[in-house]
């Protein structure tokens, strides 16, 4: 789960990190009273959407003239972002971020992941920041620095050291890196967060160390037990269908193609997407509808499948262990019916009942395709859709 930068600034400032004087506006009708707040002459407003490249596309603002902040922020509001991050249809800005503009000396790149191919908590820094960091990665490798270590209660001095080194600090600002680099490690530790990222984290023209743009994501399976940072989610950048999806319990990702899916295990779903393309189409979403799903549960997934106007066919693949493959097939039958199915459908059962569950779906009336093995059901649903 992302949140938003003044969120995550929020956190930063909570857990002892130094970051820049804001205030956030969610409607025009709070601009006039919230900007009192600012003390500056100048300003900069953000846009808050959950994707990066905002500046590039218009979604920050720098302000010089306190007389003209108010009509930036009105037109900030409404205004639709297309980034790289966003796809085509960009995200519309619905909140607005302004703080006090910094005086910048260097910009410098710190975030703090974890890093399941190690098992370990990883540290990245670079010199470079402000700048897309897949970028330097790929031409500039060697300015990027990465420390990884076991997880533990706290990092010691060493740790800190080895993180700051390529930042080249004087004592003091040491001592500002030292405080952000123990937050963002707490963030990790008690928040659940899986990516705490400073960008750029900056040194101001009077010598200090400042956190001029954060970006938090949290892990999603881990809100259960924390409800503080449940209470920062906002649907309103989130996909409807995949907002649809977490009510039903579904684990469900849109994506760009034409082949729907429905599968159980995150496993086989992956699998399925892969002999899709092996066959020359792309599958438009990820679907596990879990182990142990009920008719109900499946009726979900199958009505979330067909909200996708660029679906042209859906690929249903179970492998029946604890899931009944006769309850899967009632559930497709009940949804189909329901929504006046207009679209190839190819079955493709294995496991428990899955005779049973065969037989539902012959009896059914409907015009389902059904497939004998995993790469039969590929082929038939291509063709159907071709």
């Amino acid at each position: 789960m992302n949140i938003h930068e003044h969120q995550a600034k929020d956190l930063l400032k909570n857990y002892g990190a130094p970051v820049s004087n804001g205030i956030v506006i969610l409607s025009k009708d709070e601009i006039s009273k919230k900007i009192r707040e600012l003390k500056s002459k100048k300003f900069v407003v953000k846009a808050q959407i959950h994707a990066g490249g905002r500046g590039k596309a218009g979604g920050v603002k720098l302000v010089n003239d306190p007389s003209k902040l108010e009509q930036e922020i009105i037109n900030m509001f409404g205004k639709k972002l297309v980034t790289h991050q966003t796809g085509p249809e960009g995200k519309v800005v619905k909140r607005v971020y302004v703080e006090e503009a910094s005086d910048i000396s260097k910009e410098y790149y710190l975030s703090c992941l974890v890093d399941r191919a190690s098992s370990k908590i990883a540290f990245i820094s670079s010199i470079e920041g402000g700048v897309d960091i897949e970028k330097v990665a790929e031409e500039n490798p060697k300015k990027i620095v990465t420390n990884k270590f076991t997880l533990k209660e706290n990092l010691d001095h060493k740790d800190i050291k080895n993180i700051l080194k390529p930042f080249n600090l004087t004592d003091e600002q040491f001592a500002d890196g030292k405080k952000i680099i123990n937050s963002i490690y707490q963030i990790i530790l008690q928040k659940d967060a899986l990516l705490v990222e400073i960008n750029p984290l900056i040194i101001t023209k009077t010598g200090r160390m400042l956190c001029l743009d954060a970006k938090i994501n949290f892990d999603a399976n881990a809100l259960f037990r924390r409800p503080e940072i449940l209470k920062l989610r906002d649907l309103n950048e989130e996909d409807p269908a995949e907002i649809e999806a977490s009510k039903n319990d579904l684990a469900y990702i849109k994506l760009n193609g034409v082949i729907g899916c429905m599968v159980n295990g995150a496993g086989l779903a992956m699998a399925t997407m892969d002999i899709i393309k092996l066959y020359g189409q792309e599958p438009a979403n990820f679907l596990d509808v879990g182990g142990g799903a009920s008719k109900e549960k499946v009726e979900a997934a199958f009505k979330l499948i067909l909200s996708d106007k660029n679906v042209k066919g859906i690929l249903i693949n179970i492998f029946g262990g604890i899931m009944r493959c006769d309850v899967l097939a009632q559930g497709v039958v009940d949804a189909a019916k329901k929504t006046k199915l207009s679209v190839p459908l190819v079955v493709r059962l294995a496991g428990t009942n899955f005779k049973e569950g065969k037989e539902i779906l012959d009896k059914s009336g409907l015009q389902i395709l059904s497939a004998s093995d995993l790469n039969d059901a590929a082929k038939k649903i291509v063709e159907a859709i071709n």
